[in-house]
């Protein structure tokens, strides 16, 4: 017998688990139940795609409580694990994210159903036991088998089992019964049986204590809508995704003809902490004919829908369907578009019909399904139609089909800025014009939206337009007497020639009201905050001049052009022009080159006129 020790955040979960004040304890069985249903897929997997020589003709979960010794034994005869995997499995939580779900787990107290999420629901035995033992053996493996114990202290003990059959058995060593702090009886036959009608009907392998089945084994998605419970379908949801709120929406799905199929999906409420991670679950659950092929088939669901949970259960495919054979076969590709379709649908029944759950929808999910303008071009007009974004016409977010009706008379281009905050894009010189003449602009804040829209020409016709990129042409609201442009040729030959390192052009703005000058990209280049999101990537490349704008009424650059006539010689002229284009850096939140020496220009500057 070997004594280890659990990694330190395991310590932590035990801890945690040893002393918790959840009111439901009741979930420490079904994450057992589920674990062991897990264990079955991988064995029939196994025997069917691996080729494994185990028998899967039998395969069930077994019950077995000792009122005596005051034991509960959950045993299943799946694929069992070998010492290694125990260490690994058990006696470490190697998955991102564990902090986070320490810190959560803290801090909810209340919240009953936190446990599963980051697949440690094993732990959640320790809610109510003094002592844990598990025994398992690997299909497949000759040999001896592996036993597990602990009493949640912080070290384990593992040991042989020579007599193991192949599979695996929990035994949970439970406390002495306390109501008050919510710690059932768990030997009682009648509780036993409330726990797996409540959480594990759904099951797909028998659930059996002693001679009686406890559970209906009738799949979810096969049953017609009217006969299945919300709280079924919740409960549901939960062991498939391992979220502990209930879902969004619900969404069934039926295809019958020449290519049959059932579906069975989820909109989450909210989004999950690995959601934006590139190694974070994804996909849906495949079966055929019922039985489990695939946990994860991404070849289901697009990635921007990521976040969707559920199964897809086909009758056509070929039980040792591989995951190479899904990236080709017809059917799969079928599925997936209708998939896509329904749930996108879904989304615009909620944006029409059910704003709250909408805007639910779009504050967790709406970054995510804006990816999928980039490389979805068959439902881009289909995610435009259900996005919505932040505007200056409202606090609340618009949809581009109402943007639309409310454009000026005329005009004929869609207007956005994007930018890292409202408050930023708001209080940008990009916007003075536009605030001016009332223009509504749609502010995007979001890092994928530098990217989209580049790859989206229009929306009904109408062209997508940066405020900030190339020439804007807004009805003018100079009067007569304005200094004619010719008037200022020789500042923005000087200002164009000492900036040369900086701007590739310097030019008068019909978009400046109030601030001096400001930057803009040429309308064929990429904009500041895209480069760097390629040098971010490793993406080197030249630096991408912008376009130096200046604002022909403003006493600055009217007192620059004076001074540039009276001397263009001038000794302070250098260092304005570098101010002047330093400010107008910093006005729409860029970096500067050299800050210490800018701020050392600004206050020399400064000095001279107190």
């Amino acid at each position: 017998m070997e004594t280890l020790e659990f990694q330190a955040e395991a310590r932590q979960l035990l801890q945690l688990m040893v002393h918790s004040i959840y009111s439901n304890k009741d979930i420490f069985l079904r994450e057992l139940i589920s674990n062991a249903s897990d264990a079955l897929d991988k064995l029939r997997l196994a025997t069917l795609q691996d080729g494994l020589e185990a028998d899967a003709s039998d395969l069930h979960i077994e019950i077995e409580a000792d009122k005596e010794a005051r034991t509960l034994t959950v045993r299943d005869n799946g694929i069992g694990m070998t010492r290694d995997e125990v260490v690994e499995l058990i006696g470490t939580i190697a998955k991102s994210g564990t902090a986070e779900l320490l810190r959560k787990l803290k801090e909810a107290k209340e919240s009953p159903e936190l446990i599963g999420q980051f697949g440690v629901g094993f732990y959640s035995t320790f809610m109510v036991a003094d002592r844990v033992t598990l025994v398992t053996r690997k299909a497949g493996t000759e040999g001896h088998g592996t036993r597990w114990e602990s009493a949640g202290e912080g070290t384990y003990t593992i040991d042989e089992a020579p007599d193991a059959p192949v599979g695996t058995s929990v035994t949970v060593h439970l406390r002495p019964k306390d109501e008050e702090d919510a710690l059932y009886d768990y030997t009682d036959e009648w509780k036993i049986r409330e726990i797996v009608k409540k959480y594990s009907d759904f099951i797909s392998f028998p659930i059996k204590m002693g001679d009686e089945t406890l559970n209906s084994m009738k799949a979810l998605w096969a049953r017609p809508r009217s006969e299945v419970s919300d709280e079924e379908y919740h409960e549901f949801y939960k062991h498939i995704s391992h979220d502990w709120t209930e879902p969004l929406e619900i969404i069934n799905m039926r295809a019958e003809g020449t290519f049959e199929y059932e579906a069975l999906l989820f909109i989450p409420s909210r989004a999950p902490f690995d959601l934006f991670q590139r190694d974070s679950s994804r996909g849906l659950q495949l079966y055929v004919k019922r039985v489990f092929i695939m946990d994860d088939s991404r070849e289901l669901i697009p990635d921007y829908l990521r976040f969707v949970k559920g199964v897809v259960d086909a009758a056509d495919l070929s039980l040792n369907i591989s995951r190479e054979i899904l990236q080709q076969d017809r059917h799969i590709q079928m599925i997936r578009r209708r998939l896509v379709k329904k749930v996108l649908s879904t989304i615009k029944d909620l944006l029409n019909n059910n704003p709250e759950k909408y805007a639910t929808f779009w504050r967790e999910f709406g970054r995510a399904v804006k990816e999928g303008l980039l490389n979805d071009q068959d439902n881009q007009k289909a995610i435009l139609d259900v996005a919505t974004f932040a505007s200056t016409a409202s606090q609340e977010p618009t949809t581009l089909a109402a943007y639309i009706e409310r454009m000026k008379e005329g005009q004929e281009e869609i207007y956005f800025l994007t930018g890292e905050s409202r408050s930023q894009v708001e209080n940008s010189p990009h916007m003075e014009a536009f605030r001016e003449q009332g223009y509504e602009v749609l502010i995007l804040t979001d890092p994928v939206d530098e990217i989209w829209v580049e790859a989206v020409p229009d929306y009904d016709g109408k062209k997508l337009q940066s405020i900030a990129r190339g020439s804007v042409d807004l009805p003018s609201t100079t009067s007569a007497e304005d200094e004619s442009t010719g008037d200022f040729d020789p500042l923005l030959g000087y200002l164009k020639e000492r900036l040369a390192e900086q701007v590739k052009d310097v030019r008068l703005s019909h978009r400046l009201t109030t601030s001096a000058a400001c930057l803009v990209s040429d309308a064929d280049d990429i904009t500041p905050t895209l480069e760097k999101m390629y040098r971010a990537m490793g993406q080197e490349g030249p630096r991408v001049k912008r376009i130096l704008e200046l604002n022909p009424n403003h006493p600055l650059v009217s007192g620059l052009r004076a001074a540039h006539e009276r001397d263009a010689a001038d000794e302070a002229l250098p260092e304005t022009a570098e101010l002047l284009y330093g400010t107008a850096l910093l006005a729409e939140g860029g970096d500067l080159d050299d800050p210490a020496r800018f701020a050392k220009l600004l206050a020399d500057r400064l000095a001279r006129t107190v």
